[in-house]
């Protein structure tokens, strides 16, 4: 079961831990840790598909390669490369799947063109939340079904983090109905962007650092990123005010760590457990940064005269209907067999939270 290797993984990393800080700020050959200190050196790379400004996206691969290198007294480092030192962002998947670098970190949803179950992997539209998201992972076999899609692909996945319910994207201009998406240029992933093209949106796939330029010059009329944090870095209440909300197709987006195969099945079975415990370390650590610095980002957005709306109910509505018939078309076996388990705990996971979550924050919220 996932559920004890989770425990399993989880006590290893504490042991670990303890065996290297529990003395001061000694190392482990002070402290006396021959496990450690037989394993081999090795150093990876890991190519990101975010840019390095964006510090709490990008930084979750730091604050992994960061852990890696306590757990194991800096035997085993993994040296982070932005989107396009290595190879561009949007080529990380491949990169890992050839062995052109060991590792990578990225958004599953931007390679649903190789399969449509990678949509799992990451998120889709009105789909679970990150918390509904990491029960699922950890606790309810999603795990388990992403390791089986990715064996197809010469790649192991470790969880690599999730910003939380994101934002609907900046506009040029207001979206008051349905209508007024015909025609209109956007930068949107995944199956969010396939929605939006049965709606009428021009859908363009732009890595982070593209969309700027992109808004500039009127390549694009919209774009959605992330939230406030990232959005306010990036720039983009500077061309396009109209912020809306919310982002239907992105509830919960879960990131990943890739690894090769090959690069994965050579690691000494501690260095393996090491970088388990130091993902699930990053993956939180990501989300907890989110939910701190978003809020304070967003007054920030609005007091420079960003504008925030609501995407209008008739837009809402027939993405929803599209987003389910999408679901529903795939015949993939593969996709067919993790789809099920994944609505099936939506289903059971959104009567949970639609019932004393939902009543708490409806109530709560408006009351600050």
């Amino acid at each position: 079961m996932e559920r004890r290797r989770f425990l399993k993984d989880a006590a290893l990393g504490a042991m670990a831990t303890a065996m290297l800080t529990g003395c001061g700020n000694r190392s482990a050959s002070e402290t006396g840790a021959p496990a450690v200190q037989t394993q081999p050196r090795l150093r990876w790379r890991l190519a990101s598909s975010f840019p390095r400004g964006l510090d709490t996206i990008f930084g979750a691969a730091e604050v992994l390669a960061k852990r890696v290198h306590a757990l194991t007294d800096g035997r085993f480092e993994i040296r982070v490369y932005p989107a396009g030192e290595l190879v561009p962002g949007l080529q990380v998947f491949d990169a890992v799947q050839n062995g052109t670098v060991p590792m990578g970190h990225t958004a599953s949803y931007y390679f649903i063109g190789k399969h449509p179950a990678l949509a799992f992997d990451c998120t889709v539209p009105f789909g679970l939340t990150a918390r509904q998201y990491n029960a699922w992972l950890l606790e309810g076999g999603g795990l388990d079904l992403l390791r089986e899609l990715f064996a197809e692909f010469n790649i192991v996945n470790l969880p690599g983090g999730n910003t939380g319910a994101q934002m609907g994207g900046w506009f040029r201009r207001e979206i008051h109905s349905l209508r007024d998406l015909r025609g209109l240029k956007m930068r949107i992933p995944g199956m969010g962007g396939r929605v939006m093209s049965e709606m009428g949106v021009v859908v363009q796939v732009l890595a982070g650092g593209e969309i700027y330029p992109a808004l500039e010059r009127g390549a694009i009329d919209a774009a959605e990123w992330s939230g406030p944090y990232d959005d306010e870095k990036l720039g983009f209440y500077q061309i396009a005010p109209y912020y809306y909300y919310p982002g239907w197709w992105e509830p919960g987006p879960a990131l990943t760590f890739y690894v090769n195969r090959q690069a994965w099945e050579r690691l000494p079975t501690f260095y393996r457990e090491v970088l388990w415990t130091a993902a699930l370390e990053a993956s939180q650590v990501m989300l907890a940064r989110y939910d701190a610095r978003n809020p304070a980002a967003l007054e920030r957005l609005l007091q420079a005269g960003a504008q925030l709306r609501r995407f209008p109910e008739d837009l809402l509505r027939e993405a929803a209907r599209i987003s389910e018939a999408f679901l529903e078309q795939e015949r993939d076996p593969l996709y067919r067999k993790i789809y099920e388990a994944y609505r099936s705990w939506r289903a059971q996971s959104y009567r949970w939270f639609g019932t004393a979550e939902l009543a708490y924050a409806q109530f709560a919220f408006p009351q600050a």
